[in-house]
């Protein structure tokens, strides 16, 4: 297939292929000072000394809409889009498998294991549920029709075609898709399951966390407790929760949880039962040595949903078990 600029139905087509299972950035050259493409490629990324960026363009990997390599002294023409693989310094390898539970000519189902990003960001590129589900099928037009947290294990649904993509997204949107999730806590002595809990969530200023704040409910989860046992010297009570949300808002289950008293066990950032001292995310170092040792304890265990293109019942379960679950 040929690597050059088309346009078809709207879709730009990159130049580059993908690789390791991802697909080239691009960035947009808009109307502006600029003489020489280096020029606005060292201030459109100012995390690149001008050595690194020399670097770059001596690859040959940021190349134009007809997959020509620019070099530093370029003539700047805007209105175009100019294409490069992005690199991760010093990536964190995600040493655990993610099984493929589904695949057909429109979805794919796999079982993402805890710590695996589902899409590049960061400090993650090739390790993510994304990258490696194109990888496996050597399809870069497949795209996740949702996202799981990095720490949360579980089911998550891809698309194979993009012209399906937002058919499949509108049932995510219109709540149209049954998700199951389960959890390992300790039990509140005071609350009683099974419960609804409905929440004000908004993002803490300046921060990757939610809070609960007062005003109209805008998140939603049914929790039930499946079982519970007790452990240690105090016989604290641990239990074994079935959560079931009608919304999809940011971290929604793991603050609710918290809001009840109940945070998820191994939760880096809601784990306390407070908002203090939360918000910062353990070194790379501290990750490798132990992170991998203590995974949340959150599983998205199933999605069910009527297919909008053939009408028949889908349900995709994970196989995987909660490790504080099996105490």
């Amino acid at each position: 297939m040929s690597r050059q600029l088309v346009q078809a139905k709207g879709v730009t087509q990159p130049p580059l292929a993908g690789r390791n299972g991802v697909a080239p950035s691009r960035v947009w050259l808009p109307e502006g000072p600029w003489l020489y493409v280096g020029e606005f490629l060292l201030q459109r990324f100012p995390h690149l000394d001008r050595a690194q960026m020399l670097r770059r363009i001596g690859d040959g990997e940021i190349v134009d809409g007809q997959g020509q390599a620019v070099h530093y002294y370029t003539p700047y023409r805007p209105q175009q889009w100019l294409w490069y693989y992005r690199r991760a310094e010093n990536e964190v390898a995600v040493p655990f498998a993610m099984p493929i539970l589904y695949a057909d000519d429109y979805l794919v189902a796999v079982d993402k294991p805890h710590f695996l990003p589902s899409i590049p960001s960061g400090q993650y590129l090739e390790h993510t549920a994304v990258a490696r589900v194109r990888k496996h099928f050597n399809n870069y037009d497949i795209t996740p029709l949702h996202r799981l947290d990095r720490e949360t294990a579980g089911v998550m649904l891809f698309c194979v075609q993009p012209r399906y993509r937002g058919v499949y997204q509108a049932l995510f949107q219109s709540q149209d898709i049954q998700k199951e999730y389960e959890a390992v806590a300790r039990v509140p002595a005071e609350v009683q399951f099974p419960l609804q809990v409905q929440r004000r969530l908004e993002g803490v200023p300046g921060q990757f966390l939610m809070q609960c704040v007062e005003g109209a409910p805008n998140s939603d989860t049914y929790i039930e407790l499946l079982r519970q046992w007790s452990v240690g010297a105090e016989k604290s009570q641990l239990g074994h929760f079935r959560l079931q949300p009608l919304t999809g808002r940011k971290h929604q289950l793991r603050v609710h949880m918290q809001s009840l008293g109940a945070p998820i066990i191994n939760d880096p950032w809601y784990a306390d039962g407070s908002l203090s001292g939360a918000g910062t995310e353990p070194s790379k170092e501290a990750h490798q040595r132990a992170e991998f040792e203590h995974p949340l304890q959150l599983l998205a265990r199933s999605i069910a949903f009527i297919d909008p293109l053939n009408r028949e019942y889908r349900e995709f379960r994970s196989e995987r078990t909660l490790q504080w679950a099996s105490l």
